[in-house]
């Protein structure tokens, strides 16, 4: 690989907001490494997902993409969250080390949305004006580009926790708009959330030098893990931890995509790691992505101690949570506080997978046709426009999919009426029924 030497400083665009530490580093192909790293999630429950954000923002710090060239979006809700027992400190991995000092927050709180994030990738300076730190990836038609996305996920979106959700033909026309622009010459994509495939599947070309990996396939649940008892929470999701754990130690000047997809698909057991776009790609090594200055042998990390994952589905980690506590808790008051809160949270889901049965005898023509609707998990998106309008109704008038990733494992009834050709206001009409009633909108409230 082309490379040549040079001096860091010397490539601050004047139109970012923060000069660069004096490192020297290699670069991919004569251009410069970009890097877009994404938290769509806040609240404590969902502590991982920013912990994952944290780490791999470490990742490319350490190996010399400097903060100029780095965006961060996280909420930023944690560090200096009443529930966190060492303020300032967030750790990825049991007795790990702290992954939150010197992260660049780029956007956080409610500049963390779908539309702010399709600017930045596209490098759309002027719409970002006076939000954030107003950086973008301005990159050219040398660069290499790395996004990695964390949060949850349904059929065709991921979740931001403000702004709506990001679909999958938004993400992948940035994408193409993006390659047709010159605005890079590779770019590679980590996503970790639920049905992560469906962000990609049959939506990714391969012939624009993109290539993506998904933690699940399209029809399944990506996993969290490393409960800590001292926090309360996940620390971890399967597939992030994998990849980063796996960048950490490897000489990322020799591995490859390939070599490092393969053994997060090895590693990860609990769902099915995909990849989509330029599978050519995977001959490319890590570093022309995720930055090109590695550690010396004698500095070179040892490899990370097997802690058991403990590893549950994402949708189950509220109750996972509330398990360990139960587990942990050393009176029957405490006890019985916690089985209450069990309860509740079950009921909800009930309430839930009530009010979207629903909604479903309600817009379709038959209980035969609402029961195949109910019943089948695995039709393929095809009517997004469809699916994009109902989904936003949902949201807006029955649950919020931002803090809670239940109310999206019901989201695939929306993909299976959308296929059958279920017309959107018959669909939205029913929603206004259903969830018009003075439960659902206390519902909405707490999902």
């Amino acid at each position: 690989m082309a490379r040549i030497l040079f001096l860091c400083l010397s490539l601050v665009a004047s139109s970012l907001a923060f000069p660069s530490d004096p490192e020297t580093f290699a670069e991919p192909s004569d251009g410069v490494n970009w890097a877009l790293i994404v938290a769509g999630s806040n609240t404590w429950g969902n502590y991982r997902h920013q912990a994952d954000a944290c780490h791999a923002y470490q990742i490319v710090h350490k190996n010399g993409i400097p903060d100029e060239r780095v965006v961060v979006m996280m909420y930023d809700d944690l560090a200096q969250n009443p529930q966190n027992p060492t303020p300032g400190i967030i750790i990825n991995r049991p007795n790990g080390t702290d992954v939150y000092h010197g992260v660049v927050k780029d956007y956080t709180a409610e500049d963390v949305t779908p539309q702010n994030f399709l600017n930045i990738l596209q490098g759309n300076a002027a719409a970002m004006s006076g939000i954030g730190s107003g950086k973008v990836i301005a990159s050219g038609p040398n660069d290499h580009v790395f996004v990695n996305f964390v949060d949850h996920g349904a059929p065709g979106i991921v979740a931001f926790p403000a702004g709506g959700e990001l679909h999958a033909t938004d993400l992948n026309n940035a994408i193409q708009s993006m390659y047709q622009q010159q605005k890079y010459a590779k770019i590679t994509l980590y996503f970790e959330a639920c049905e992560s495939g469906s962000m990609f599947e049959n939506l990714l070309p391969s012939n624009i030098n993109a290539f993506a990996t998904t933690a699940a396939n399209a029809e399944e649940s990506s996993y969290a893990c490393y409960f800590d008892a001292e926090r309360e929470t996940y620390l971890g999701d399967v597939y992030s931890v994998k990849w980063m754990e796996d960048s950490d130690v490897e000489d990322l000047t020799t591995w490859t995509l390939q070599q490092q997809f393969q053994i997060v698909k090895q590693e990860t057991n609990t769902s099915h790691v995909m990849e989509y776009g330029d599978l050519s790609m995977g001959s490319l090594v890590v570093d022309e992505f995720q930055g090109s200055q590695n550690p010396s042998p004698k500095q070179k990390a040892k490899p990370y101690p097997r802690v058991p994952l403990d590893a549950v589905p994402a949708p189950d980690v509220p109750m996972a949570i509330l398990q360990h506590r139960l587990t942990a808790s050393k009176s029957t008051k405490e006890r019985q506080g916690i089985v209450q809160e069990m309860s509740k949270l079950l009921e909800l889901r009930s309430m839930v997978t009530d009010t979207v049965r629903k909604i479903v005898d309600l817009a379709t023509d038959s209980s035969a046709q609402a029961d195949r609707i109910v019943n089948t998990k695995k039709t393929k998106l095809q009517s997004h426009y469809c699916y994009k309008a109902v989904v936003r109704h949902f949201a807006d008038n029955c649950f919020s999919l931002n803090t809670n990733d239940y109310p999206l494992r019901h989201l695939y009834v929306f993909v299976n009426m959308c296929e059958e050709r279920v017309p959107v206001v018959r669909m939205t009409e029913a929603m206004d029924r259903v969830c018009g009633t003075q439960l659902a909108k206390f519902m909405k409230g707490i999902y």
